[in-house]
């Protein structure tokens, strides 16, 4: 069955008429991590999601698989060492959507990092994360840091030093990651919210869930219940009134992206700020995005928005590590906001607060993960589905193989290992050709999807005609329809947002093609003008929302 919402009044008829194993409240990485773990091991599990999948923190973080440098000055050695290596186990598994990505990091005369910290710190961190010989850190004095990136402030520049980070695609990661779970036997439904939940004898049982689409409530049972929904896991709590001992904080960061043409990065760098703040520059696909702030955050956590406060501190930072660079606001294409839900600790500032991950189970039996790293999603997976198979053991009597996906490719990732990828894409072009792409979409299109790039194809021998007949770039049309058909897109914004990333790197695509996009939806779910329009003005409000502070919105 493709995993399409053409398909979900049979998916919820699933969900009503089984007792899983497991149910997973929350569809971002953490989610779909769990999912992926326990339907390897053989659990039935389930997995809802009230927005779209990764539409919280796992789409709106700094798109970097890393390893936590800067937690070696909070002395987290044991979190440095356990992310860092899960870094490479994330880029094995799935990389066309995490690419090694050299990072910069200067420093200056009275700056946070001198030449002996940044080199003994960066040891230590190849080190701890167990980084491969070719990938360890180098150091340079500030000749070789302005030949690397010349727009680097040269005033007081004593030198830097270069160490691998792995950018990702954060909501392309997720996405992969939920399809290989649904691949495994696994079902995960996005739009379907978490009302109440159910108990047996005073333990936690099953949930009540409303269906977002159709206004439908119904009842899904199971045997565990997992609350992995990010930033709401106190919500999640508090209905199972255990909500007590360490909460969550949210802080709230921001992110720009300005066009090559006005900020030419050619460069990752990641530099300090004068308030003492480390902030990241990164260049990608003809634009450079630069964040984050970081600020404590109290509102709606489904609809984080940068302020002008929030640009201005950017933009400041840019000025003050890139003082060539003369952009203004007018120069911001688009903007994300992201909020990290934080193990709250009394006195620290946001900054300072811990990342790690915990895991606290109630007195009902209601399971919650709460807190950790993008990077580390895999890891805190095992660590749950551990605790999930032995209970099942336990309590049932039940026996499951131990945790697999170490080694295992997500969806997209069956390309012979990640030393193979590029050899991979290069083999792809030749069939991306034989349907008529020219050599560089071809070439998009596998390093995009990796395996999953001959559906893509399948679709433009297949379908091509309805490309011009909605007069949609064919790669754009292809990956809609695959969207629609393997990836669960509902929405104009989970299309151009969460599965492609347009809206934040490639806003002007979007104005130019929304029209067209939302049109053959419209005809793909036999929309009403009614549900049309809804969708047309949530994109709108969401475009207006990527180029425009919240406080400066008419």
């Amino acid at each position: 069955m493709n995993f399409s919402n053409k398909n979900r009044a049979s998916m919820v008829a699933q969900l009503k008429n089984t007792e899983f194993d497991v149910l997973v409240i929350g569809g971002g990485i953490t989610g779909a991590g769990i999912a992926l773990d326990a339907a390897t091991r053989g659990m039935k599990i389930a997995l809802v999601e009230m927005q779209d999948f990764a539409a919280g923190t796992s789409s709106r973080s700094t798109k970097l698989v890393h390893g936590g440098l800067r937690y070696l000055k909070q002395f987290e050695v044991k979190m440095v060492a356990e992310v860092g290596k899960e870094r490479a186990v994330v880029y094995e598994n799935g990389p066309h959507v995490t690419t090694p990505e050299w990072m910069l990091l200067p420093f200056h005369k009275g700056g946070t990092f001198g030449k002996l910290s940044t080199s003994i710190g960066l040891r230590i961190y190849d080190f701890l994360a167990g980084v491969k010989r070719s990938e360890r850190r180098v150091m340079l004095d500030a000749n070789e840091t302005l030949k690397k990136e010349p727009l680097v402030k040269k005033e007081d520049l004593k030198g830097g030093g270069v160490y691998v980070e792995y950018r990702t695609d954060d909501a392309r990661l997720t996405i992969e990651v939920m399809k290989a779970a649904i691949q495994k036997g696994a079902i995960a439904l996005n739009y379907s919210k978490v009302e109440n939940l159910l108990y047996k004898d005073g333990k936690v049982s099953g949930v009540v869930v409303q269906d977002r689409i159709t206004g439908e409530e119904y009842e899904i049972m199971a045997k565990k219940i997992v609350n992995a929904a990010g930033p709401w896991v106190d919500q999640i709590r508090e209905k199972d009134q255990s909500k007590t001992g360490k909460v969550l904080r949210l802080t709230k960061g921001v992110h720009v992206v300005i066009d090559q043409s006005k900020f030419p990065l050619k460069q990752a760098v990641y530099f300090d700020t004068p308030d003492g703040r480390m902030v990241f520059a990164i260049p990608r696909e003809g634009k450079a995005y630069v964040g984050t702030t970081d600020t404590f955050y109290d509102q709606d956590a489904a609809i984080p928005k940068m302020s002008s406060e929030d640009r201005d501190y950017i933009l400041k930072s840019i000025h003050y590590m890139f003082p060539d660079v003369k952009i203004t606001e007018n120069d911001i294409e688009s903007s994300w906001a992201g909020v990290r839900p934080l193990i709250w600790e009394e006195g620290k500032d946001p900054s300072e607060i811990s990342r790690k991950d915990e895991i606290w189970e109630s007195p009902s039996g209601l399971i919650t993960i709460a807190g950790g790293k993008l990077t580390g999603y895999r890891k805190m997976a095992e660590m749950i589905t551990d605790v999930l198979a032995q209970k099942l053991h336990d309590e049932y009597n039940q026996a499951f193989a131990s945790c697999q996906t170490k080694h295992l490719p997500i969806s997209g990732g069956d390309v012979g290992g990640a030393a193979r990828f590029e050899q991979f894409v290069s083999e792809q072009v030749e069939a991306g050709e034989k349907v008529g792409l020219s050599e560089e979409e071809a070439r998009h299109l596998a390093s995009k999807y990796g395996s999953n790039v001959k559906y893509l194809y399948e679709i433009i021998a297949q379908n091509g005609e309805n490309a011009q007949e909605y007069r949609l770039p064919i790669t754009l049309f292809a990956k809609l329809h695959y969207a629609l058909e393997q990836e669960m897109v509902f929405t104009p914004v989970d299309f151009f947002n969460r599965r492609t990333g347009a809206i934040l790197f490639d806003i002007s695509l979007v104005h130019t093609y929304k029209q067209n996009v939302i049109d053959y939806m419209a005809n793909y779910f036999a929309w009403t003008e009614e549900v049309k329009e809804i969708y047309q003005n949530e994109l709108d409000a969401a475009l207006v929302d990527a180029a425009v502070p919240v406080d400066l919105q008419k």
